[in-house]
């Protein structure tokens, strides 16, 4: 499993060196920048002092002009937002998410957690209790951050299957950009296991060594599930169903709807077929 952080719109440079200071705080180093202000942010001297030596994840970090090159890859999408939304993805704390995604049962007894070192250890759980929503374990988890000023937009929100909501003071929830960061960071490297000590059978190959292989197929990541809804709509707008003029929120909700149901790669081709079929025999 691979964890990256994704920050949308970053005004202030400072932040984006900060944010990557908190990211190797807690062992991951997979940053892109979406859009920023400055184009160079990776750069920029404030950038450079706030990384307080994550001078590497800097390095590591790339920016993108568009979100869907941010998502590439990646199949459970986490939103961060403070503001409640009357629609989208449910609202859930960090550590309530991460339970449900990662700690499930197997006749009543606990599945071993993932792996908590930066190696892809995270399929050694029973792959047959994943979580709902899901075709199998996340390969990719990526955590979504708007812009200092304004937050996510909703249109990127629904495009979640989470929106993570840090539980702080009602009178004053107002959180920096980096230290938001931090907060997820910390829950999910809790979630993982911590930094404890990998046993050696584990390195060996031993019984706890990964289980390889998904039973319901490759999850469809963040970019082939866009491309799939965008020919939806085409093609739903060919045969009368969708009004372009007053749209409403019908391919937010089938965004959703395919979301909660996880779907593979496998049957992105599927749904691409039968969005063609409408056309030709519309």
């Amino acid at each position: 499993m691979s964890t990256r952080f994704i920050l949308i719109n970053t005004s202030h440079a400072g932040n984006v060196g900060a944010a990557a200071r908190a990211m190797k705080t807690m062992g991951f180093d997979d940053l892109v920048v979406v859009a920023p202000r400055w184009a160079n942010v990776l750069n920029r001297e404030e950038t450079i002092q706030r990384a307080s030596g994550a001078l590497d994840v800097l390095k590591n970090a790339r920016v993108v002009a568009t979100l869907d090159e941010a998502l590439d890859g990646m199949t459970h999408l986490c939103a961060t937002a403070m503001t409640p939304r009357d629609f989208g993805p449910p609202t859930r704390t960090p550590r309530e998410h991460f339970e449900l995604l990662l700690k499930k049962t197997v006749h009543g007894q606990e599945i071993c957690r993932p792996e908590p070192d930066l190696a892809d250890r995270t399929k050694e759980y029973d792959e047959t209790q994943v979580t709902p929503g899901l075709a199998g374990p996340p390969q990719g988890m990526a955590f979504l951050f708007g812009c200092e000023r304004f937050g996510m937009s909703n249109d990127d929100v629904y495009r979640c299957h989470v929106a993570l909501s840090i539980p702080s003071n009602p009178q004053f929830a107002s959180l920096n950009l980096a230290a938001a960061l931090q907060l997820v960071a910390y829950e999910w490297r809790l979630a993982l296991g911590g930094f404890a000590v990998t046993a050696a059978d584990n390195v060996a190959g031993g019984a706890g060594a990964p289980v390889s292989g998904h039973t319901n197929g490759e999850p469809a990541d963040a970019r082939q599930l866009a491309g799939m809804l965008e020919h939806w709509e085409r093609s739903l707008i060919a045969i009368g169903f969708l009004d372009p003029q007053a749209p409403k929120k019908l391919m937010p909700r089938l965004n959703q709807l395919f979301n909660r149901a996880g779907v593979t790669q496998e049957e992105i081709h599927i749904l691409r077929g039968i969005a063609k079929m409408m056309v030709t025999k519309g």
